[in-house]
């Protein structure tokens, strides 16, 4: 829809808000039928001739119609209101009379969010309360969780040995490493012909983590599902003991929470609620991860501390750390917590948190982060205006700062400094980074994992550009890649094209490339097309 909205000043006095309707009434009669009533019905107001225009107060629905069809973003919505009067009155339409037609637009665009739909009124009600009181910034909300980590949009995981892939539909393949029961086909065999998960069958899965020798699922009704070893399934379940799963089974300590995202970390595993509140499984060690429990505690705890009343949008887990992007209505942070190794939690030191800290390096680099990655021992942020920072272990030229040493707090990465990032990707001891125009970088250690061509047994201390990914012709918009540190230079790395096409690289002797490889080959460095999966 190519609807304008404008408004006229005349003498310097704002009359009332006008809307043109030449996109508004469709020329195919088929789907003008389809249209709402009072939509369709201007054709008669007008008449046959050339459309013209109204005043928008004479029939508000048609305003707030437009603006929730084409999906504005909450930004848009907040100039709407600053430049124009009629868009900060109250709209008188349900569900609240009080509201402005730009915050009833932006309820409903948030009504089409799966997770929303299954929130209750009261729920609802706090959510909005926890982000400032604005249904614009409940919204706002909504979409930093859907960017970060394509909450509800196809992907694929590369984890250590095997893979995930994800449909839009909520269909699940998993192939590659199968010892321990983590694809949750009901065997332990191996296989490198992505397959769906049967067992899941009428179940929308919506997000997808990979760890050593198992994997964790979340559904659009914020259930959590585990298979493989150690998927903390048992609350009795000791340290020393191993239990293997082979099909997905429903984590009865997690019932209680809705759960929208999970992250896998060395010893922890941490969930995110709808709510935004983050809670931890953890083993123990040193640093309990925001909570005070004995060493074998598998039962789920929320974070205290900065976070407690703090909405997250995306978590993101490494070697015994946590990041947690928390929501705050200025804007988003970044807080740590967990083993400060390294230099990996970004505070200026590499001493260990046991409870989350702001990290405050992005505001005296004014940049506003909107996405996070945690590799395994160093992290990496996407910034609002593109910018990439990264920060931790910078073994290999993981930082792509030109050297090999430590990074204690976020860094900008120079050499991406003419193009602008849209995402960002940390393993162990590599770093992928995907531009607005498709194109993809990568630097770290130079094994063909980074998808480089040429000598890959240099490492690439700045970011390079992926050639091989670009001679595909097609516009890459998610890369994953394995970041465990139990199957050391034995990576993998996905990269999505917009088209739902899916190519692989690295590691692949146990299958987790999706590529049937030749006899005697356990890695392919050139990117090759995943058949059989339909991630469009």
């Amino acid at each position: 829809m190519d609807t304008t909205i404008t408004t006229a000043t005349s003498n310097g006095v704002s009359p009332a808000a006008t809307l043109q309707l030449h996109s508004i009434i469709p020329e195919n009669p088929t789907i003008a039928m389809e249209l709402p009533s009072f939509v369709s019905l201007k054709r008669q107001f007008l008449g046959n001739s050339a459309p013209g225009e109204f005043f928008l107060a004479s029939c508000p629905s048609i305003a707030l119609h437009v603006l929730t069809t084409c999906d504005l973003d909450p930004r848009d919505l907040a100039k709407l209101e600053a430049t124009c009067s009629f868009f900060r009155k109250p709209a008188n339409v349900s569900p609240d009379l009080e509201l402005s037609i730009s915050e009833v637009a932006a309820l409903d665009i948030c009504q089409k969010r799966a997770i929303f739909k299954r929130m209750g009124e009261e729920e609802r009600q706090e959510i909005k309360r926890k982000c400032g009181g604005s249904w614009k910034l409940v919204l706002s909300f909504l979409l930093a969780g859907e960017f970060g980590y394509r909450r509800e949009k196809s992907q694929a995981l590369a984890g250590p040995g095997h893979s995930i892939a994800v449909t839009s539909k909520g269909v699940v393949y998993s192939f590659g490493s199968n010892g321990s029961g983590q694809l949750g086909h009901g065997t332990v065999e191996d296989t490198w012909q992505p397959q769906p998960i049967r067992s899941l069958n009428g179940i929308r899965i919506i997000q997808a983590a990979l760890g050593a020798d198992r994997t964790m699922l979340i559904s659009d009704a914020g259930e959590v599902y585990a298979f493989g070893k150690d998927c903390f399934s048992d609350p009795g379940l000791e340290v020393q003991q191993t239990k293997v799963i082979t099909t997905p089974q429903r984590v009865k300590s997690l019932t209680e929470i809705f759960v929208v995202q999970a992250a896998i970390g060395y010893h922890f595993t941490a969930v995110l609620s709808r709510e935004g509140r983050v809670y931890t499984l953890s083993w123990g060690k040193d640093e309990k991860l925001g909570h005070g429990t004995d060493l074998n505690c598998l039962l789920p705890q929320p974070l205290l501390g900065a976070l407690e009343n703090v909405p997250v949008v995306q978590i993101a887990a490494g070697f015994c750390y946590l990041l947690a992007l928390a929501f705050h209505p200025t804007g988003m942070s970044v807080y740590s917590v967990g083993c400060g190794l390294g230099g990996k939690l970004g505070h200026g030191s590499t001493i260990s948190e046991k409870q989350p800290r702001l990290i405050e390096e992005f505001s005296l680099l004014k940049m506003e982060p909107v996405m996070i990655s945690a590799g395994a021992w160093h992290a990496a942020v996407v910034g609002r205006d593109g910018r990439v920072c990264t920060w931790g272990w910078g073994r290999y030229g993981c930082l792509g700062h030109g050297t090999e040493e430590l990074e204690m707090a976020p860094k900008v990465v120079e050499g991406l400094k003419d193009v602008k990032a849209v995402h960002v990707a940390a393993g162990e001891y590599t770093t992928f980074v995907v531009c607005d125009d498709g194109q993809v970088y990568s630097f770290g250690y130079g094994e063909a994992n980074l998808g480089q061509q040429g000598d890959l047994e240099e490492n690439t201390l700045t970011p390079r550009l992926v050639s091989s990914l670009k001679e595909t012709k097609e516009r890459v918009v998610h890369v994953s890649l394995t970041k465990s540190v139990s199957f050391p230079w034995t990576g993998h790395t996905f990269a999505m094209m917009e088209s739902g096409t899916l190519y692989a690289f690295g590691s692949g002797g146990r299958g987790q490339l999706g590529v049937k490889l030749g006899d005697n080959i356990m890695e392919r460095e050139e990117p090759a097309k995943v058949i059989g999966i339909d991630l469009s």
